[in-house]
C-alpha cells in the first residue's frame, strides 16, 4: 500500500515523475497544437461569466500590482480578467488558434497589458524570454498535459517570485465521466492525475495545498447517432487497449444507455458557453467535472 507521503512499504521512495511517465504510455497520444487550434474555432469571444475562472482566481489569492505568468492561457479566460483588474499578464499557449481568440478577447475588452507569447512546455522558454523570479504569481489553467510532469512545475515553479497554482483532473481526464462509464459496466482507471503533482512537490520540499473546483458541462447534440459516437470516446480513452469484442459490447451499452437518458433540450439554438449553438438533444443530468486546485508558495524550502 503506498502513500501520498511518498514511501511504500519498507520505506522505498515512489517516484512520481517515472510512474507519471509510465502512466502516460498506457494513454491516447497528447493533443497536439493543431489540434487545439481547430477546437479554438469553437470557442467565441463574447464576454460571457466563467464561473470555474471566477473560483480559480478567487483561490489564487492574486494580489494588487501582481505580475501574473499564465501557461496554457487559451482563449484568455484568466489572462483577460486579470488584465482588466489591472494585472500585467504574460501568456503562453503553443495553439496559434487559442492566441488568436486571446487576441479577439482583448481587443473586445479594451486590455493591453497582456503579452501573447506562442510557446509549448516542451520548449526552451528561455528563448522566448521567460525567466526566473519574472512573475510574482505562475498559473497553469487546465493545461498540464505533458509527458514529463516534474519538468513542467519546474519551470513554472521557477517563473513565480511568490506563487504558483494549477488544477489538474481529480480522476483520468475530463473527458471521462466515471458516472456513465460505471453504469454501462466499463472498467475506470483508479488513478488521480493530481495526486501525481501533489506527491513531486512534497517530496521537493514545498507544501502544496489543495482545493476543489466542480464545473458543470452539458453535452448536446442533434441526434443520439451524434451523442454515441461522442461519448464512445470515453471508453476509448479510460480503456485504449481494450480487445474489438469487448469494446463493441460496451458501445452497444452505451447506446442503449444514451437512450434512456436522452431528451430534448429545451434551450435548442442558444449559444453555449463556447457561444456554439445548442443541440436539439441533451443528457437529462449536467456532468460534473472536479478540478483540484493546487497552490504552493515557491519561496518555502525551494529547490530551485
Amino acid at each position: 500500500m503506498r502513500t501520498i507521503a511518498g514511501f511504500g512499504t519498507g520505506g522505498t521512495m515512489i517516484d512520481f515523475n517515472e510512474e507519471w511517465k509510465q502512466l502516460q504510455l498506457t494513454r491516447a497520444p497528447l493533443k497536439n497544437s493543431a489540434h487545439w487550434t481547430k477546437k479554438s474555432a469553437r470557442y467565441d469571444s463574447k464576454d460571457k461569466r466563467n464561473l470555474y475562472a471566477e473560483a480559480f482566481l478567487d483561490l489564487a489569492n492574486v494580489q494588487p500590482g501582481d505580475v501574473i505568468f499564465d501557461m496554457g492561457c487559451g482563449t484568455g479566460a484568466l489572462a483577460v480578467p486579470l488584465a482588466k483588474a489591472g494585472h500585467e499578464v504574460y501568456a503562453a499557449d503553443f495553439s496559434d488558434g487559442m492566441l488568436a481568440k486571446l487576441g479577439e478577447n482583448m481587443a473586445i475588452n479594451n486590455v493591453d497589458s497582456i503579452t501573447p507569447i506562442k510557446m509549448s512546455w516542451g520548449d526552451d522558454w528561455g528563448a522566448y524570454g521567460i525567466e526566473d523570479n519574472m512573475a510574482d504569481i505562475a498559473i497553469a489553467s487546465r493545461s498540464i498535459a505533458v509527458a514529463d510532469l516534474e519538468g513542467a512545475l519546474v519551470k513554472l515553479t521557477r517563473t513565480a517570485r511568490r506563487r504558483c497554482c494549477i488544477t489538474l483532473t481529480t480522476g483520468t481526464s475530463p473527458n471521462v465521466d466515471p458516472r456513465l462509464l460505471k453504469a454501462i459496466g466499463v472498467p475506470v482507471s483508479p488513478t488521480r492525475d493530481y495526486l501525481y503533482a501533489f506527491g513531486i512537490l512534497a517530496q521537493q520540499g514545498f507544501e502544496p495545498t489543495v482545493d476543489y473546483i466542480h464545473s458543470t458541462r452539458k453535452d448536446t447534440f442533434d441526434t443520439q447517432a451524434e451523442a454515441l459516437e461522442d461519448f464512445t470516446r470515453m471508453i476509448d480513452a479510460s480503456n485504449p487497449s481494450m480487445p474489438a469484442p469487448e469494446r463493441e459490447a460496451a458501445v452497444a451499452r452505451l447506446d442503449a444507455w444514451l437512450s434512456e437518458h436522452i431528451v430534448e433540450n429545451p434551450d435548442a439554438g442558444m449559444p453555449d458557453k463556447k457561444g456554439v449553438p445548442e443541440g436539439l438533444l441533451c443528457l437529462d443530468v449536467l456532468r460534473v467535472v472536479s478540478w483540484a486546485f493546487i497552490a504552493w508558495d515557491t519561496q518555502i524550502d525551494s529547490p530551485y
